[in-house]
């Protein structure tokens, strides 16, 4: 299982337009994908789940990947999160 922690740095937190780029892009693989926050982990690939989380500004989220492409999926999507803006 490959694994990341952020943290989201945009004011509005993790909000809708963002969080549909993230599911789009885990979306691309084969592993399972998972966006934890506050001890609560979802799918990354479902936008309801990732958006039931009401992650907000200054949250601390970890991504976590597992199966055939996981080291890659994660990349992705860490990246991602980087190119919005969204954290680091």
């Amino acid at each position: 299982m490959a694994e990341q922690t952020m943290t989201i740095t945009a004011a509005d937190g993790l909000h809708a337009r963002p969080a549909t780029s993230l599911v789009q892009v885990a979306g691309q693989y084969k592993s399972d994908i998972n966006l934890e926050y506050n001890g609560k982990a979802v799918n990354l690939k479902s936008i309801m789940g990732v958006m039931s989380l009401g992650i907000p500004n200054g949250a601390d989220i970890k991504i976590t990947a597992e199966g055939d492409d996981e080291q890659e999926a994660l990349d992705a999507v860490v990246g991602k999160v980087k190119e919005e803006g969204l954290g680091s």
